[in-house]
């Protein structure tokens, strides 16, 4: 039977809809390490003299200190460590839009496809792969683009709705759309809200969404390297304008895409 040790480890700073990396020294006899954060139990991966991980806080985590159990297998025994994470509130604006009616008032035709794609896209999201499929940093979809609505309150035609999980980028039509990173292609398609869409797994339960493109140049489980042009924009599904929705999940929690961009290698 394996001994359990509980540690104190550390405190991790983070805000809402943030990816945050935890790093631990590899240290001699350790076999695996995982954590336990919000009924998910998330695996790191040994990168050379470490042990990472990529956690996700979403953005309607309530502010507070949350704790987490790191599981620390060495030497045929686990080791439990305490990791704090204190979670700061962002406030975010409120969006007023005009979209077409269809997409606010939907038809029950409609309802049950946008039903059918949320529950496919979460089985999706819920993955979390023991691997780590980039090895260089996460790059934006179109160079030097930036979004800065990422978590507003969106109210299409006079009825809220739920907050933006993306950042919008400009992009007129037939603007080439990059792979932030280096992953595997899970969705290529059309869907109600976001039109033709591409989704990639960089593992450890890390996904990019790229919406609204007039043309997809990816297939399903295609592997896409960092900055490989995956599609072009446009303006298909539930939008005001040509641009790219660029959005990520890590382990089915909403963070700003820009946050991927620091985690490094």
């Amino acid at each position: 039977m394996l001994n359990l040790v509980l540690l104190l480890l550390t405190t991790i700073l983070a805000q809402q809809g943030q990816a945050v990396r935890l790093s631990l020294p590899n240290e001699p006899g350790i076999e695996r390490v995982e954590i336990q954060w919000q009924d998910k139990t998330i695996p790191y991966v040994r990168v050379g003299a470490q042990w990472t991980t990529v956690l996700g806080i979403d953005l309607d985590t309530k502010s507070g200190d949350y704790t987490a159990e790191m599981r620390v297998t060495k030497n045929g025994s686990v080791e439990r460590r305490s990791v704090e994470v204190k979670v700061k509130a962002v406030k975010y604006p409120v969006q007023h839009l005009t979209v077409a009616d269809e997409f606010v008032a939907l038809s029950p035709e409609n309802l049950e496809r946008a039903l059918r794609e949320t529950k496919e896209l979460d089985e999706i999201h819920n993955r979390i792969s023991s691997e780590v499929l980039w090895r260089e940093p996460f790059v934006v979809p179109i160079p030097g683009g930036t979004g800065t609505n990422f978590g507003s309150r969106r109210v299409f035609n006079g009825e809220s709705r739920n907050p933006h999980a993306g950042a919008d980028l400009r992009a007129t039509t037939g603007t080439p759309i990059r792979s932030a990173n280096r992953g595997r292609v899970v969705f290529a398609g059309n869907l109600f809200f976001s039109g033709n869409t591409v989704i990639v797994d960089h593992g450890l339960g890390i996904y990019t969404l790229y919406a609204h493109l007039s043309r997809i140049d990816v297939k399903k489980d295609a592997t896409v390297e960092r900055a490989q042009v995956i599609g072009l924009a446009g303006a298909t599904g539930r939008v005001t304008g040509p641009h790219l929705h660029w959005g990520a999940r890590v382990q089915n929690t909403r963070v700003d895409p820009f946050s991927l961009i620091n985690l490094g290698k």
